[in-house]
Parts: C-alpha cells; sequence; structure tokens
C-alpha cells in the first residue's frame, strides 16, 4: 500500500509510519479516523479558535495554537491574543473535511475548542470535567458522574456525557442567553453542589496533593476555557477517542474501550453525541449568583500557594 495519497486535494505522506513514539499506531490510522468522522467532527469544530495537540518521532507532544508556517492559503484563521506567547496569535477554524485531513497530515491528533464562536461572546455550553485520582477505578468517575447528574437535576439542567478519552469524563450542558463569566461561575457552583452531594467521593479542591483519593470535579474549562470536541483523539497509546455514551450505559464504559481503530465500527454513521445533548438551556439566576460568590480553582489555589510561602518564609525568619 502507498505510503503517500491525496484526499480531497490534500496531499498525506508518510502514512504507514508510526504516528509518534510509544502511540502504538500508525499516521494513516490518524488520517483514516478523522476522515471517518469529518462530516461529526465539522459541526463541533467549525467557527471555533482551534487548539490542537501534535506528535512527531522523536520528540514530546506539543500544544499548538497558531497556525503552523506553510499552511495552505484555504486554511480558514482568526487572529485570537494569547497570554501566554504574550502576542496575537492565528487559530485555524476547521471548517471542512479538508482543512482536518491537512491538520492529521500535521499530526495534529488532539482537538479542543472553546465554548464560543468567533464574533460570539456567549458560550454554547459548560462542562463538568472529572478527573480521577491515579489508579483509581473507572466506577468512581461513574458515580461522581451521576452526583454531577443528581446536582444538574436539582437545578432543572440536563446534560450529555462523554468519555475524555483518558481516565475521566466530560458532562457537558448546552447552554445559551449568559456570559462567559456567568457560565463559568454556574459551573463553578454545580461542582461545589456536587461536592456537597459527597464529599468522601467528590473534590473541587484544585491542588492534586490535598485531594486524595477522591474524583476531582474540575469547573475551571468552562467560560473561556477549551475541551477536547468528542470523536477527538487523545495523545495515549492506542488514541483514545472522546467517545458519546448514555447515562445508561456508562456504568459498562471503560477508558480506551473506543480507539481510532475502533470508533468507525463502534459508531457507523451514527452521530450519537449530537443526538445526546439536549437543546440550549437557560442557567438559573440562583446557580449564577452562588457560583459568583465561588472563588476561581487555580486562582484560590495560587494566592494559598504563595500564602503557605510567606508563612514558611516567616517562620524560617523566626
Amino acid at each position: 500500500m502507498a505510503a503517500d495519497e491525496e484526499r480531497d486535494g490534500v496531499r498525506l505522506t508518510s502514512l504507514d509510519s508510526p504516528l509518534g513514539d510509544g502511540l502504538e499506531v500508525t499516521k494513516r490510522e490518524l488520517v483514516d479516523h478523522v476522515d471517518a468522522f469529518a462530516d461529526r467532527l465539522v459541526p463541533l469544530l467549525a467557527d471555533r479558535p482551534l487548539t490542537v495537540k501534535r506528535v512527531r518521532p522523536g520528540a514530546a507532544p506539543f500544544i499548538q495554537r497558531d497556525v503552523p508556517k506553510g499552511a495552505p492559503d484555504w486554511v480558514r484563521t482568526v487572529a485570537t491574543w494569547s497570554d501566554r506567547a504574550r502576542r496575537e496569535v492565528h487559530q485555524v477554524l476547521a471548517d471542512d473535511r479538508r482543512t482536518l485531513l491537512w491538520l492529521a497530515n500535521q499530526r495534529a491528533v488532539e482537538f479542543h475548542v472553546p465554548f464560543s464562536r468567533v464574533g460570539e461572546e456567549q458560550p454554547t455550553g459548560l462542562v463538568l470535567d472529572l478527573d480521577p485520582p491515579d489508579g483509581a477505578d473507572f466506577d468512581v468517575v461513574v458515580r461522581t458522574a451521576l452526583l454531577c447528574r443528581q446536582a444538574l437535576a436539582d437545578a432543572g439542567l440536563t446534560a450529555a456525557v462523554k468519555t475524555s478519552g483518558s481516565t475521566g469524563v466530560h458532562v457537558v450542558v448546552p447552554v445559551h442567553g449568559s456570559s462567559a463569566e456567568d457560565v463559568a461561575a454556574a459551573t463553578r457552583a454545580l461542582a461545589a453542589r456536587t461536592e456537597r452531594l459527597d464529599p468522601d467521593l467528590a473534590t473541587t479542591v484544585y491542588v492534586v496533593a490535598e485531594r486524595g483519593e477522591r474524583v476531582f470535579v474540575d469547573s475551571t474549562r468552562s467560560g473561556r476555557g477549551t475541551i477536547a470536541a468528542a470523536y477527538s483523539p487523545r495523545v495515549r497509546p492506542g488514541l483514545p477517542v472522546s467517545a458519546p455514551v448514555s447515562w445508561a450505559d456508562l456504568a459498562d464504559v471503560r477508558p480506551g474501550d473506543v480507539t481510532v481503530r475502533t470508533a468507525a465500527g463502534r459508531f457507523g454513521d451514527a452521530d450519537p453525541w449530537a443526538a445526546a445533548l439536549p437543546e440550549p438551556q437557560e442557567l438559573p439566576a440562583d446557580l449564577v449568583a452562588e457560583g459568583h460568590t465561588i472563588p476561581i480553582a487555580r486562582v484560590q489555589a495560587m494566592h494559598e500557594g504563595k500564602r503557605r510561602a510567606r508563612a514558611r518564609a516567616a517562620e524560617d525568619a523566626g
């Protein structure tokens, strides 16, 4: 089989070479997956500034927001400000199949998007990202996801769920009519309410060392953060995929069940993520108000870290 070929006008190269170190797949397997799911990925990515995670043999995976040099002139981009780079970058808008194929040929494995579209300030959703402690059984993630579902139901909201493609799950709530700040606040409130339902199981503590054996309910990806899109592969051995799952089947799922090799056979031409997502919902005012009283987790952790450092310095000086 030829190592190079062309699809949709995109020249694809070195397809039968290993994709990256330790990933146990070829570049062709990534390209074939992206191609098979292009019709379902494009609606999730279109008009949203794209952040990708790329791999190269012999090098560590890396995050890329700025469009690579030498990109074809038909690749659409949008100028955004990067706080990390402290400059304007030009992020790709993956609006069609050929752009996705070109990205896969660049060994872009992960596709992360914000909840807001270009030119729109109001987010279209929020996410509770559940992160289990190292070595934990997936059952604790399932139980925490069900707590999230209960907290949402208590607030009059519904959600869809998908595996993250790593070790956790994403509980996603389509929303409308709220600012990024209000959506982020509501997410913090939902995380706190989830924690209160079973504080021995779930936690909102940002510092890993302080979570113990509890599942972290991460509220920080909503508002102006990003999320790995459904059907996106993840940079892990075998390239597992962020896969939609019904609430009824969640207990039977295991991370890594769906990979770039098995996703097409699992889902066929169906789009279970589009089918599972509820209609956009308005956020309750009391939820938003509660969230605005809760500090942003990573900011609170940063301030606490500085406070402890000052206390240690004062103790050492004494």
